[in-house]
């Protein structure tokens, strides 16, 4: 199924301006839809082949008339006239007589969707009659106010341009509330669910009749800072949104102007009681601040761990048991250096390509070696989930170590690291070679009779259910290969 945007390039010559029209109404013809309780179908001129279905949108608030989608179609005969009409007259046409869709009567209006003088398709209004009853004043109102944006969109006055793009989670739809203000920001019609917000702030009486601008002012007395649009949007003076807490409640709002021939005759007003939901909100921002503030705290008793080991070594003299006090403190401080980077983050997962960047330089230049030691890393490791990245900074610690220790000790030369990543993000392996220039392996090398480095790197390569192979690198030096199964980035894609 082709997109909007693909559809406007193939069937039409409209300008990107033009183009991006379409978008902004489409974006917010779920409003006119609900408003309507109608379908809406966007139509462009198709030439010889006739009308062809760029989009459709159906209403959350009444009986739908297509269930199957038409976006890709061609109008039909009889509604090719009605979309000419409204196309070529710049007017709103409804037609004469509903039509039937498994005797289903259909009522069907075109509007023109009209920028700068000039019409750029049509939509089409497809309302269900058998599903029509005596109207009630929260119908009649939302007709009104449908018929008031349908006059704007053949006026090109609808969608607006200036308004706020990006909708914040939470943003409030026809179901959720809607007020009508006049040209005064009076209000003349509040629906249920409105009424019921306008209470949550606390305000005590009636709704209608007052001017709205008071009644939420009158809430936010003892309440600080105020978002500087509220003004706008209470007055409906703005294509603008906002958000009003007051005693523990949060109402979120929406202003639609309502013109007529360029002049402001009132405006329509989403309302959206989200105080739960910014409650959830608030805890989750607690808890991600307390996850990093444990995160920082790990690393920093890490880092006292190391200090008096490292002070303690100072007081042992040179051998074994010093040098076994020293790597120690090189390998809490490898863990301690994850930690340190889930401290700044916001969620269980961390860049590791910033860990092995930092532990690699770390490692190199604290090497005893007599010649410089030179070190780089190729490929991405990309995310990985905080388990992963500490026994992957281990790992790495412990070979690029060993490597600069030995391999490299008396003549110096290069560490390469290379990483690759493969699969997808459940069933995600990661590839790593580390390669360097130096003397090779020793003759009788054997994995499981070498040192305490050498058990701790297949111990954790394990724990990775991965698996890893040492083995002679050409011309010279010795290659580490290990692949590593990762789990999911997302707890979801792991359950």
């Amino acid at each position: 199924m082709p997109t909007l945007n693909e559809s406007l390039s193939q069937a039409t010559d409209l300008a990107p301006a033009e183009v991006e029209w379409l978008h902004l109404l489409v974006g917010d013809w779920q409003l006119l839809s609900d408003l309507s309780f109608a379908d809406l179908v966007l139509w462009v001129p198709g030439g010889v082949e006739g009308w062809l279905a760029v989009a459709h949108v159906r209403p959350t608030t009444g009986q739908m008339v297509f269930f199957e989608d038409v976006v890709g179609r061609r109008s039909h005969r009889g509604r090719h006239a009605l979309l000419d009409q409204a196309y070529g007259g710049q007017r709103i046409v409804r037609a004469k007589e509903p039509t039937f869709r498994d005797d289903m009567p259909v009522r069907e209006e075109a509007i023109p969707v009209v920028k700068g003088g000039r019409a750029l398709a049509v939509l089409t209004r497809h309302t269900n009659l058998a599903a029509m009853r005596t109207p009630s004043r929260l119908e009649l109102t939302y007709q009104a106010i449908a018929d008031a944006l349908a006059r704007m969109i053949a006026a090109g006055e609808f969608p607006h341009a200036s308004a706020p793009t990006g909708l914040r989670r939470g943003a409030p739809r026809v179901g959720d509330g809607v007020i009508r203000l006049d040209v005064n920001g009076v209000v003349t019609y509040a629906s249920p669910n409105a009424l019921s917000a306008i209470h949550r702030l606390g305000h005590v009486g009636d709704v209608i009749g007052e001017l709205l601008a008071k009644v939420v002012a009158d809430q936010l007395r003892e309440e600080s800072p105020v978002d500087e649009s509220l003004a706008l949007v209470v007055t409906g003076r703005a294509p603008w949104r906002t958000e009003v807490t007051a005693r523990g409640a949060s109402v979120s709002m929406r202003a639609i102007p309502l013109t007529e021939g360029g002049q402001r005759t009132g405006a329509l007003l989403l309302l959206r009681d989200v105080s739960e939901l910014r409650r959830r909100e608030r805890e989750l921002i607690t808890k991600d601040a307390t996850i990093r503030e444990i995160h920082h705290r790990v690393k920093n008793n890490l880092q006292t761990v190391a200090a008096l080991l490292r002070l303690q070594a100072r007081r042992l003299p040179v051998g074994e048991g010093r040098m076994a006090l020293e790597e120690a403190v090189r390998r809490v401080g490898v863990i301690a250096l994850v930690h340190d980077t889930l401290s700044q983050g916001f969620d269980e997962r961390v860049n590791f390509d910033e860990i092995a960047s930092k532990g690699l330089k770390a490692v190199v230049e604290v090497a005893r070696a007599e010649q410089p030691i030179h070190a780089h890393i190729v490929g991405e490791f990309g995310m990985l989930r905080a388990e992963d990245a500490t026994a992957l900074a281990m790992i790495l610690s412990e070979l690029i170590q060993n490597a600069a220790e030995h391999a490299l000790a008396e003549r110096g030369g290069t560490v390469e690291v290379a990483a690759k990543r493969m699969g997808e993000d459940a069933h995600q392996t990661l590839e790593v070679t580390i390669t360097d220039d130096g003397s090779g392996l020793p003759e009788d090398f054997a994995p499981g009779r070498s040192g305490l480095g050498t058990q701790i790197v297949q111990s954790l390569v394990q724990d990775l259910r991965g698996r890893i192979t040492w083995e002679p690198a050409e011309p010279r030096g010795t290659r580490v290969r290990f692949i590593a199964r990762l789990r999911p980035l997302s707890r979801d894609a792991s359950a």
